[in-house]
Parts: C-alpha cells; structure tokens; sequence
C-alpha cells in the first residue's frame, strides 16, 4: 500500500464529481461503478483487498448486498485459512453496482482511508499477522460474515469495521490494527447478543399476554 493508490482514488474520485456535474440531463454518461471496477481501480486482486471492498459495501444502502457479500466473505475466509493470498471475484459479486451517489462517497471514502492507513499504519506486533495466526483470522472472518447475514439493524456497521481494520493490518502487518479489529469484532458480537436477548423477552411477553 502507497500513497500512489490513495492519489489515483482521490483523482478517480475528482473525475467522477465533475463527470456528475457535467453530464446531460438525460443522464447519458453512466456513473456507476461496479465491485470489480472498484478493484480494478486498486490494480490488486489480493484477498486481503477483496475482503476490504466487500466489508466495505456491506454497510452501502444496496437491497440484498448485505446477504450476497456476507456469502462472498465467507467464500474469502475458506481462502483466507487455506492461505490463498489471490483470488478472482465470481461473476455475480463483481457485477454488483453503486449508484451515482455511492459511487462518489465510496471513490472519496476509500482515498481518505487510505491516506490515513499510510500514515498511521506500520509494521508492529508481528505476533498478531504471523502466518500461524491465520487459520484463526479465517475463522474470524467467517464469524463476522454470520453477524452481517442476519437482518440487525445497524447490524452491518460493526462486523464491517471488524473486517476493514483485519484487511489493513494485514497488508500493513499492523498488530495494533488487528487488535482494534478484534474489540470492534467483540463488540459486534455484543450487540448481536443484546439484541437476541431483547427478542427473546419480547417473545416471552407476547406469548404471556396470549390465552391459556
């Protein structure tokens, strides 16, 4: 990671506000982007990108996405422990689109992101990216794809920042990035928990109120 990716997503980013404003009324010049033109952008098909696109799109307004990307993360975390470092997106994943909107958000987004990873991220706590650690990273993963495949609301925002910080640190081989991705993850599973606890109470005070 350099600081090339975060000025070629920045300029992406300046093109697609100008083309937004420039483009006819009729709406001629499409301004969507998809998953794999996202990738593309980066030049880099590595798992640890992947996995930070998909994370990333989990928590984009997109009907369905959170159920289809929670299936394609689960696909990365079998790579992830079987310790593929490269993989292709399947058809179905990379055609999936941004609006306009998104689109732009998601170009500045990713720029400002890793403008700051440059920054902030270094390699450190090498225990935490070790390769014996990664089968448990995988394991992890497939856990934060479960949380993201049930209908929570607001249930996508943690687990995604669980998966976007693992992408990080372990491009960076930052062990202070993991560990913050774990207690985001932690937290994540908090939340899930409270909230199948409200559920169940509610239950129980449904079914009290009904006849015996």
């Amino acid at each position: 990671m350099n600081q090339g990716l975060a000025r070629s997503l920045r300029r992406a980013a300046r093109v697609h506000t100008v083309g937004a404003r420039m483009q006819a009324p009729a709406g001629q010049v499409d301004l969507r982007l998809s998953l794999a033109e996202l990738l593309r952008l980066h030049g880099d098909n590595s798992t640890a990108v992947v996995l930070m696109l998909m994370a990333l799109l989990t928590v984009v307004p997109i009907a369905g996405a959170g159920t289809v990307l929670s299936l394609g993360i689960l696909a990365i975390a079998g790579a992830w422990m079987r310790g593929l470092d490269d993989m292709e997106l399947p058809r179905r994943l990379g055609a999936l689109s941004l609006n306009e909107r998104w689109t732009g958000r998601c170009l500045h987004g990713l720029a400002w992101m890793y403008e700051r990873a440059n920054r902030w991220l270094k390699p450190r706590w090498s225990l935490w990216s070790h390769r014996s650690t990664r089968w448990g990273w995988g394991a992890w993963i497939a856990l934060m794809a479960a949380v993201i495949f049930l209908p929570l609301p607001l249930g996508n925002v943690l687990p995604s920042l669980s998966l976007i910080l693992l992408s990080l640190g372990w491009m960076f081989r930052d062990g202070v990035a993991l560990a913050v991705s774990a207690l985001a993850g932690c937290a994540a599973l908090a939340y899930t928990a409270s909230l199948a606890s409200l559920l169940v109470q509610l239950v129980d005070r449904a079914w009290a109120w009904l006849p015996a």
